[in-house]
């Protein structure tokens, strides 16, 4: 076996403003590609991608080699960036930690080589140094076929999912590197060529198309998913898509092009044909190959923009344990199989040479009997053009559709760049889960400081909410237990602010809530009676002082803020408001404790649950009079703090009087307000056909949405999704069984789209439980013990 170090054979002599230039004479202008994530590609994006591909290349010029290069490593996930200040978080990261993933790495590599004609031997020692000296970027060749270059990546990079980006002096040494080095990070190593192949204690090897043969009937830029279509519904991969990310390997397939002179291959198929029909009776073989260059002659003389190439496609792929080789190979085979694709396999000085050669300053040394004869059409189709699920760097955590290993998705994009309204809904009928994923999406949120404020009709919430004692505030009513809530209360009272006595006048107003409204002159009365209240009782502030200061000066309190009787009725407000103090039918409800600074903006989660006042008028316009002022409390006099306000069970909420119009102003306002709001529906007909609804759907722009076994054609048109979003969620499996349970679930924001699932620990799952008997156990343990961690490690021990 010959060893290969590469210290004594550094192929980079140097690198120049962004151009490598090798030992062996040749030029490379290396990028990075950024592909868009698997599964969010359809059909026609597909042949877009093709399409764009076609127009950037077809135009550099003839001895131009395109080398693209994709590298699949893999790797267990590293959860030491995911958050671990809270239970549920640190539960998160041991959980994902470790697990089996796989990398992802695109590169595309223009190659100048010295030899323009590309017509290589058989075999040639890509380590011989023939470069005499370092040519200058200014020569005239050079510097038109850098141009060239920079035109095609600007053409790719206005594309809307491709983007090419150079890679530095140091990041190609890295992945020179790297590449000689097997991939191997721990240790320095050397290659040994032989009968095989080994680096360090890799055993490689390789399969590889290099002739018209190895081709089927046709090509196309992409193929329906097996895993995913159905007859009802198409959910298309790229036409090679198995042999990248979904074969779950460490390999790297290698995609090489020389750019040929179109007049030059016309002769010489010609010439080819001829000699094709003499000896086409002499065996099968010949009469298949005749019938391949003949289409593609046709091709050529039939399409004025046909590019003519040679082509090469390899696949690495390598094993510390040198039997699962032909296990590796067999899966490879099978993926070729179904493309009607009959793969090479080389041996000897054949598998050394692909693999020198899969290096880019050695691309240019192939031989034509490595390479196939096709339009560059053709060969575009055999391109990878997806990667993997792609993490946001902040976000709310998600699993990928491959591995179930965690991705960040941006679903607030503070720099607007895909959405510029934050406004979400979840769609799914009962029992897909929507409570469950709405807890995962607000418990994220919460713990990455945004405020929350959540009406609710189901208890859904509480049993997250309770492992964090001191920071949220429960609301809901219970006959002779006080709501906790102290609307008078201010720190400061011998400064009132305005907006305070706004909100406070409105809250009056809607315990009074006469028949009659009151108007202008009747508002301002009783903002100064409120102010004067503020003026003379300076301590203890509550509905119940409030109202024994009226009855007490009710005499001439009037007459002493110059207000008109015919203005205001003492008499009619102390009488309404005698049914909320001492005595009166709802007094428990704004009962003071000992604890006169418990206040709206000191929790930074408020919860109200509606559901045993919804039947009860009177009470539920108590509470929706403050769910808007803790909106305002904490929201609209944050504005340097994040917030959302969920609305659960929506359909629900919209029996209530005025809500679908309050939170048609909340949607408008709520941008200015640094803020989001979410919406919980079954189904998306649940919200009626008119402008205010309308006007909601158009501010909502991140949609989340759980199976549905009725189908999205009416999601579809109100929402209008794409026919690709439409295969998204028609594609959406759950998994509910076995070791790793999860829910899939379709998240578009914006304009992008893709499935994710939810995957999460025991602990988080006990969190969000929000019914059954499994709850009713957790619900015992808390009571008993009065913490709720506590109560969910218990749960999970008796299980």
């Amino acid at each position: 076996m010959r060893g290969i170090e590469l210290s004594a054979h550094h192929p980079i002599l140097t690198i120049q403003d962004g151009v490598v230039f090798a030992s062996n004479g040749n030029l490379i202008l290396p990028f990075r590609l950024e592909l868009p994530e698997i599964y969010s590609v359809s059909e026609s994006d597909f042949e877009a991608l093709h399409s764009t591909w076609f127009q950037a290349l077809k135009t550099l010029p003839a001895g131009t080699v395109i080398h693209k290069q994709d590298i699949y490593l893999k790797a267990t996930y590293d959860a030491s960036p995911l958050p671990s200040e809270t239970f549920l978080a640190k539960s998160t990261q041991r959980y994902f930690q470790g697990r089996p993933t796989m990398t992802h790495t695109s590169y595309l590599f223009f190659v100048y080589g010295k030899n323009r004609a590309l017509n290589n031997p058989a075999f040639v020692n890509p380590f011989k140094k023939v470069a005499t000296g370092i040519p200058s970027l200014l020569e005239g060749n050079l510097k038109s076929f850098v141009r060239q270059v920079e035109d095609a990546v600007a053409f790719v990079n206005n594309s809307k999912k491709l983007q090419l980006i150079p890679v530095s002096a140091d990041q190609f040494k890295a992945y020179t590197k790297a590449y000689f080095n097997g991939y191997t990070t721990d240790m320095d190593t050397d290659i040994l060529l032989g009968s095989e192949l080994t680096i360090g204690d890799q055993h490689w090897d390789v399969l590889s198309m290099n002739s018209e043969l190895c081709f089927g009937e046709s090509v196309s830029s992409s193929i329906p998913n097996g895993q995913f279509s159905s007859e009802a519904f198409g959910f298309h991969q790229g036409f090679i898509d198995g042999l990248g990310l979904q074969l779950q390997e460490n390999h790297v397939v290698n995609q090489i092009l020389y750019l040929d002179d179109k007049q030059k291959w016309r002769k010489i198929l010609e010439g080819r044909i001829e000699e094709l029909k003499k000896s086409s009776r002499f065996g099968t073989q010949n009469q298949v190959i005749l019938q391949k260059v003949q289409q593609i002659l046709a091709q050529i003389n039939e399409d004025d923009q046909s590019r003519v190439i040679r082509g090469h496609l390899n696949l690495l792929y390598w094993s510390e344990d040198k039997s699962r080789l032909s296990g590796i190979a067999a899966a490879i085979k099978a993926e070729f199989k179904e493309l009607d694709i009959l793969p090479y396999y080389p041996r000897g000085e054949q598998r050394k040479k692909y693999f020198l050669n899969s290096y880019p300053s050695y691309a240019t040394l192939f031989s034509d009997s490595d390479l196939y004869v096709s339009d560059l059409k053709a060969a575009l189709c055999l391109w990878l053009n997806t990667t993997t699920y792609r993490s946001d760097d902040s976000g709310i955590l998600f699993q990928d559709r491959v591995f179930n290993t965690p991705v960040l998705k941006d679903v607030w994009d503070e720099s607007k760049k895909r959405i510029k309204a934050r406004n979400f809904a979840i769609f799914a009928p009962t029992g897909e889960g929507k409570s469950f994923l709405a807890n995962n999406i607000l418990r994220q949120y919460f713990e990455a400081g945004v405020r929350l404020v959540i009406i609710d009709l189901g208890g859904s919430y509480t049993k997250f909410a309770r492992l964090y004692p001191d920071q949220y505030a429960l609301l809901r009513y219970k006959e002779g237990t006080s709501l906790g809530i102290n609307p008078f209360f201010v720190t400061h009272p011998e400064v009132i602010e305005a907006d305070h006595l706004e909100d406070l006048t409105q809250f009056l107003l809607e315990l009074l809530a006469s028949d009659t409204p009151l108007g202008k002159p009747q508002t301002v009365a009783l903002k100064k009676v409120l102010r004067h209240y503020y003026l003379e009782v300076r301590q203890d502030h509550s509905l119940e002082t409030f109202y024994q200061f009226v009855k007490a000066f009710k005499t001439d309190l009037l007459e002493s803020l110059d207000i008109p009787d015919s203005y205001l009725s003492l008499d009619y407000i102390l009488h309404i408001l005698s049914e909320y103090v001492s005595g009166g039918l709802y007094s428990f409800l704004f009962a003071s404790g000992d604890d006169q600074t418990f206040r709206l903006e000191d929790k930074r989660m408020i919860i109200f649950e509606l559901d045993d006042v919804k039947d009860n008028r009177e009470l539920l316009a108590v509470m929706l009079k403050l769910i808007k002022t803790a909106i305002q409390r904490t929201i609209w006099k944050n504005r340097s703090e994040k917030g959302i306000i969920l609305f659960d069970e929506f359909a629900k909420q919209l029996k209530f009087d005025n809500v679908l119009e309050s939170v048609e102003f909340y949607y408008q306002a709520i941008r200015k307000q640094n803020g989001a709001i979410g919406i919980i529906l079954q189904s998306i007909n649940q919200l009626p056909q008119n402008h205010t609804s309308a006007s909601i759907l158009e501010n909502t722009q991140v949609i989340y949405s759980l199976h549905n076994e009725k189908g999205y054609a009416d999601l579809q048109q109100r929402l209008h999704l794409t026919d690709h979003d439409v295969n998204q969620l028609y594609s959406m499996r759950n998994n509910l069984t076995g070791t790793r349970k999860y829910t899939e679930l379709f998240l578009k924001i914006g304009k992008q789209s893709n499935v994710y699932r939810l995957e999460v620990p025991r602990e988080v799952y006990a969190a969000y439980l929000t019914d059954g008997a499994q709850s009713d156990v957790l619900q015992k343990l808390y009571e008993r013990h009065g913490c709720m961690e506590r109560a969910i490690q218990e749960f999970l021990n008796i299980k």
